[in-house]
């Protein structure tokens, strides 16, 4: 286009300097033909902008779409960001909760053992409180019922 609008221009160009009527003036015809080149050159040159229009428009959106596509972007990022964050402290809460258990499980597991060792203290005592209980001793008293009988 540009170069068709150079080309025109050199044609409108020779046409002024043109003269073909008497004298060396420049006719009716002269004119109405370098008025014609010229509306050439003119509409030549509303073609190249609104080819520049688009052409802007087309930049002007893609630089919209980049900053849109920017601002999802840093959207997602802050999300994700807020989403680990939330992660995180779920995890440190799951942690702390998961020793505690772990510490109630211990004391559980300390108890249950005092429990059991008493128990077993206690029914060993009896076995040997028993054990003492039925042993006979010997008496003294067989002497005594011989001695009651004569």
């Amino acid at each position: 286009m540009l170069a068709q609008r150079a080309q025109k221009f050199g044609q409108y160009d020779e046409s002024l300097t043109k003269r073909t009527g008497i004298f060396g003036f420049q006719t009716k015809k002269d004119i109405r033909r370098s008025n014609d080149i010229l509306m050439d050159i003119v509409k030549t040159d509303n073609d190249v902008y609104r080819e520049l229009k688009i052409l802007f428009d087309y930049r002007v959106f893609q630089q919209t779409q980049i900053q849109d596509h920017s601002r999802e972007t840093e959207q997602s990022t802050l999300g994700y960001m807020i989403t680990i964050n939330k992660l995180r402290k779920q995890i440190e809460v799951l942690k702390a909760d998961a020793e505690e258990q772990r510490q109630q499980d211990e004391k559980i597991r300390n108890i249950l053992i005092i429990t059991v060792l008493a128990l077993a203290a206690f029914i060993f005592l009896m076995f040997a409180f028993r054990k003492r209980k039925r042993t006979p001793v010997k008496r003294k008293t067989t002497a005594r019922k011989s001695n009651r009988r004569a």
